[in-house]
């Protein structure tokens, strides 16, 4: 297969999420609030699971109140 020369490098441009058809991109945007609000979700359901299992507070578990 032939090497492209210089001049016919291929262009990269961004690709679109998996999920949605937007860009990734930095600061306030659709997709970084979409991210951050999921992971606030997971964060929530651990701190529910760990006090379920542990029997105490989350503030008491990590040792943040006596």
């Amino acid at each position: 297969m032939p090497e492209p020369s210089p001049d016919q490098t291929p262009e990269i441009s961004p690709t679109t999420s998996a999920t949605t058809g937007e860009v990734p991109a930095f600061g306030w945007s659709g997709y970084a609030e979409r991210v951050n609000g999921r992971f606030a979700m997971v964060g929530f359901i651990a701190v529910l699971l760990i006090e379920a299992l542990s029997g105490e507070t989350f503030l008491r578990w990590a040792g943040l109140v006596p």
